[in-house]
């Protein structure tokens, strides 16, 4: 399994889960375009049967310091900005702007991990506003948390033909930024967490359950 987070505290909490050698966790970078090179490279040096997108996110609507758990990794401003409104890349007629990963493994991790499920939103600018926060809600319905890494991730294990997974655990909540409120420390200690509780389904799953 290959895990890519971006930053080098989310690498750290999600090795101190692993016993070593049972993944490989690199710090890619930040944003879509380091992650999909960070998962790129090291998908052609290595096989891997798993790439899972790690670390902490903003939340819409879900406890600070609880993990979440994408049924869908979605590209949320992939696309073009109209007199009415964005539209997706996928409505321009190429491309893709959503990655699903494997129904049953993510059934299987929620249960597992007690994480919430739905789209988990990847940006290139982080929400800072309420109005913002208020499109993403309604172009999304149900979605979890939003990042920046996600959908590059997923798009290089779909070009290597791999399954991808989207863990993190919430540091904040989506919309005005209040840096007061983050519980930063608290997302790395839960995903620390998630992760030690990933390892029984991941060691059971085979990649084409």
């Amino acid at each position: 399994m290959l895990v890519v987070t971006a930053v080098p505290a989310e690498r750290d909490a999600v090795t101190r889960a692993f016993a070593p050698g049972l993944a490989e966790v690199i710090a890619a970078g930040v944003g879509p375009a380091a992650a999909a090179a960070g998962a790129a490279r090291a998908l052609a040096l290595a096989p891997y049967d798993l790439v899972v997108s790690a670390g902490i996110a903003g939340g819409f609507d879900v406890p600070l310091a609880s993990a979440v758990l994408a049924d869908a990794i979605v590209a949320a401003d992939l696309g073009v900005r109209t007199p009415e409104g964005f539209a997706p890349v996928t409505s321009l007629g190429f491309g893709t702007d959503t990655h699903v990963p494997p129904p049953a493994l993510v059934r299987d991790l929620a249960a597992a991990t007690g994480a919430a499920t739905g789209p988990l939103l990847t940006v290139s600018t982080v929400t800072g506003t309420a109005g913002r926060a208020a499109e993403l809600r309604a172009a999304h319905p149900g979605a979890v948390a939003e990042a920046m890494e996600g959908f590059g991730v997923a798009e290089a294990a779909a070009q290597a033909g791999v399954p991808a997974l989207e863990l993190r655990t919430v540091s904040n909540a989506v919309g005005p930024r209040d840096r007061a409120a983050w519980r930063i420390g608290d997302a790395l200690a839960a995903l620390t967490e998630a992760f030690g509780k990933t390892l029984p389904v991941l060691e059971g799953w085979h990649r084409h359950d």
